[in-house]
């Protein structure tokens, strides 16, 4: 055995003599003799050469090395504390069909590195890679003196009985510290990664470090890891430190200062030996457990850049921005209430001057609010033929008549009573259970044409409860909903910040901003809107629903007989939804993955549900679903929401299952609406659908007795059978923004609908709401062009979500998507200011010129 103690470096000592340093290497070379021993057997006589060698850098070293001799080669080079070099160590092994692989052993003051070559790399199902040419990057730990010489050490061995040929080459990397906004370059493969160090400038607390590829394969990951030894740089160990993400062609994590207590840490970047994580095609299963597969060239150019992030400044203006945008809104509103205030009262002046007798006022009132007997909306016969049947006498004259159908109408001084009587004392029950009224209502629901004054003969007292369970019933909904959800967005958060793991969330990583323990605060602000304008809208219900009460205390005719009926239950509702959407679509943004997008939507299910309702409400309020029912079947929805997340991708069983539940439900609920609730689903129903088949369209051929209706349901029948359609044939792999796209499609058929329905009655639209129209048309536009531009999708692996990410593009802190979120705030508040004021214009009419549509 062949062994020398010690020897003298070729390099020059620049600064100063290392004490103590051979005694150490001693010490650790004979350990390593006895490692070596052991594992061979340790068999007594048996001999190992050692060879030491004083080495260079950037030479290549061709040896050969069997069992029988053991090299070492002797490094030094100078380590200073402003000025850090990296050192990379490059091993080519020329032999084929080894034995036993090459073990490399890098012994450095504070590290040991081991390789073995062919270095083996596992991807799924334990399939195995090998690799002849490996790079690793030494660790760098810091120096605390001006300037030191270090001295490390690579031993090579193996248990091969045969020689092997080995190449070795150790090189310094100049570039190893990056620099701000410069872009660097370099090749990493599965067994070649790179990692640079990067230092914190003064007055830099937050970074974004992007990582680019104009190649999408191989898949590869980047990590930001501490300055401290080991450096975790394999495909097999790069998730146990620090954070970590996959990327294609895109990669951005953003690092603050505060995480890294020496004001510098490492970026890592690792090809990946398969591609199956980032999407890419998954290789054969291998036939033999310990096959080897060849990977072929799996290098990959990668470019890196550090960029400073916003500062707190920015911060503050964005907050700013967004709580001035919304607060406007306040202002604007406040602006509007005090005109219209002026006007009402410049109103009633003209209409009750000093001089008028009470009489006189009713009279007049009595008529059209300005002196003119109202005309009759339709102008086309048969209808104007049918509502002569209806009664057109004074509302003076009314409170002591009875109509065409025997209902007999209460005094205005009995409402004006009732107004102050306990609402607990009032069923719905009390009214509907009379035989005369049930009889009375399959008179009064299956005529040909309707007015207002058919479907609203139930006490106001009890209408009013009936809505108001609405608001309660959803604010019950919202604490239960929202308390598990906010406590599970921050575990999601949590695990994120404490495994560093950044494929869990689906942020757009160009333009995440964090604050505190949230890692994208810009895109949880930008919520606010949703929050701010749906209680503006309370407030603003709340204010006509005084209003209204106070007329109704006074008993005043227009309150009482004319106009829409005021519910404001549905109104309370929409608004409580409204800000429960912006609440939870922040606690989405916390985290947005495919597991909690259900947050996102179960409110927007929520809002266009109750749209709906509040427009059939408005003109059939006797008949309009209650709040169980109504919540029942939204509940079925989101049910059916989160079935098609967990299990409709691909499942062609599911989507048939729900396109029939889809078509059967469109067709109920089309007969509902035809007959007004005056049909029976019961076992005769297929014989009554016969018997209708064979007489109108058989023995006669007879058009829809309900034209106007069958042409709304004949249209949705076509829209929601094509969505079925679409959905069975095409699949989509996001469920919840499909069963969405069918709930605001329905939404605007139906609202389409009104409003042409209203036009062609002859009633107008205000300036107002037509105002609120046209603002609201605009913005949605504006709204759907942001959202379409897909920041990041869950419907992919996260590396290629990545792919879409983009820069901010409002005052470097907002993205496409917060935009999506200012603008579609405004657009719902818009919508609901028009449902809220789009039948103004009917405030004067008695409910008997109103038609049902």
């Amino acid at each position: 055995m062949v062994r020398r103690s010690c020897w003298k470096s070729r390099h020059k000592n620049s600064c100063g003599p290392a004490a103590g340093w051979t005694r150490a290497g001693s010490a650790a070379l004979f350990w390593f003799w006895v490692t070596q021993l052991a594992c061979s057997g340790g068999a007594v006589g048996e001999t190992k050469n050692v060879f030491q060698k004083d080495a260079e850098f950037d030479v290549t070293y061709n040896d050969t090395v069997t069992s029988g001799n053991q090299t070492i080669y002797a490094f030094n080079h100078t380590v200073s504390r402003n000025k850090t070099e990296g050192v990379r160590v490059t091993v080519d092994v020329l032999s084929q069909g080894l034995e036993s692989p090459i073990l490399f052993v890098v012994r450095q003051k504070q590290a040991v590195l081991s390789f073995q070559v062919p270095l083996i790399l596992r991807g799924l199902y334990q399939r195995k890679y090998p690799y002849n040419h490996v790079g690793r990057t030494l660790c760098q730990p810091p120096t605390r003196v001006a300037c030191e010489t270090q001295y490390f050490f690579i031993d090579v061995s193996t248990l091969s009985s045969q020689s092997t040929n080995y190449q070795l080459r150790v090189s310094r990397v100049e570039s190893f510290t990056l620099q701000t906004d410069k872009k660097f370059s370099f090749t990493a493969s599965p067994s070649q990664p790179q990692y640079f160090q990067y230092v914190f400038p003064d007055g830099v607390d937050t970074v974004i470090v992007k990582v680019n590829s104009d190649m999408t394969f191989p898949c590869s990951v980047m990590s930001i890891q501490d300055i401290q030894c080991p450096v975790y740089d394999l495909d097999n160990n790069v998730a146990f430190i620090g954070m970590y993400q996959t990327m294609t062609k895109k990669g951005a994590i953003t690092v603050q200062r505060k995480d890294f207590p020496s004001n510098s840490f490492y970026v890592v970047v690792v090809v990946k030996t398969e591609d199956e994580a980032c999407g890419g095609p998954l290789r054969f299963y291998p036939l033999r457990p310990d096959e080897l597969i060849n990977a072929g060239n799996r290098s990959k150019v990668v470019n890196v850049i550090v960029t400073p992030a916003i500062n707190s400044e920015v911060y503050v203006m964005g907050m700013l921005f967004c709580l001035g945008i919304f607060l406007s809104f306040y202002l604007l509103t406040l602006l509007v209430a005090c005109l219209e205030n002026k006007r009402m009262k410049k109103r009633e002046e003209f209409e009750n001057p000093a001089d008028m007798s009470p009489a006189e006022t009713a009279s007049l009132l009595g008529k059209n609010g300005d002196g003119k007997t109202p005309a009759s909306p339709y102008e086309y016969g048969s209808f104007a033929d049918n509502a002569s049947t209806l009664s057109s006498e004074a509302i003076t004259d009314s409170a002591t008549s009875t109509d065409n159908y025997g209902y007999l109408e209460r005094s205005l001084e009995s409402v004006g009573r009732s107004r102050h009587e306990s609402l607990s004392s009032v069923e719905e029950d009390d009214y509907d259970t009379l035989d005369d009224i049930n009889s009375d209502k399959n008179i009064v629901r299956t005529k040909k044409f309707l007015c207002v004054s058919d479907l609203s003969r139930k006490d106001k007292r009890i209408l009013s409860k009936k809505y108001q369970i609405y608001f309660w019933n959803i604010s019950t909904i919202a604490v239960f909903y929202a308390l598990p959800v906010i406590q599970l967005v921050i575990t999601y958060q949590t695990v994120v910040n404490v495994t560093g793991n950044q494929d869990i969330c689906y942020y757009n990583f160009l333009c995440a901003h964090p604050l505190g323990d949230l890692s994208a605060f810009n895109n949880i602000l930008s919520n606010l809107g949703y929050v701010l304008l749906g209680l503006l809208f309370l407030l603003i219900i709340l204010k006509r629903d005084i209003v209204h009460n106070r007329a109704l205390v006074r008993n005043d005719l227009n309150a009482l007989e004319c106009g829409i009926p005021k519910h404001f239950g549905l109104f309370y509702a929409m608004g409580t939804a409204l800000m429960m959407e912006g609440l939870l679509s922040a606690c989405y943004h916390v985290c947005p993955n495919y597991t909690n997008f259900q947050f996102d939507t179960s409110f927007m299910y929520m809002i266009a549900g109750l749209c709906m309702l509040k427009l059939y409400q408005k003109r059939h309020p006797d008949i309009n679903a209650s709040a169980y029912t109504a919540y029942a079947c939204l509940a079925a929805v989101i049910f059916f929401s989160v079935l098609g997340v967990v299990f409709g991708r691909g499942n062609t069983v599911f989507w048939i299952v729900f396109s029939v539940i889809h078509i059967l439900a469109t067709l109920l609920l089309s007969t509902q609406l035809y007959y007004m609730g005056r049909w029976r689903l019961d076992a005769g129903v297929l014989r009554r659908m016969v018997y209708i088949v064979y007489t109108d369209c058989i023995r006669q051929c007879s058009g829809p007795m309900y034209i106007d209706r069958m042409v709304l349901l004949v249209m949705g029948n076509i829209v929601n059978w094509s969505l079925a359609a679409y959905g069975l044939i095409e699949r989509p792999n996001d469920f919840a923004s499909y069963l969405l796209a069918i709930a605001i499609c329905n939404l605007l058929l139906y609202f389409a609908f009104y409003i042409i329905m209203k036009l062609r009655s002859g009633e107008r639209i205000k300036c107002l709401p037509l105002v609120c129209i046209l603002f609201t048309a605009v913005v949605w536009g504006f709204a759907l062009y942001f959202f379409f531009q897909g920041l990041s999708t869950w419907q992919k692996t996260p590396a290629e979500s990545r792919e879409h990410n983009r820069d901010c593009i409002l005052l470097s802190f907002f993205d496409d998507h917060d935009i999506w979120h200012f603008l579609s705030s405004i657009a719902m508040f818009g919508s609901f200011l028009v449902l809220l004021t789009m039948d103004d214009d009917l405030d004067r009419v008695q409910r008997d010129k109103i038609y049902v549509f």
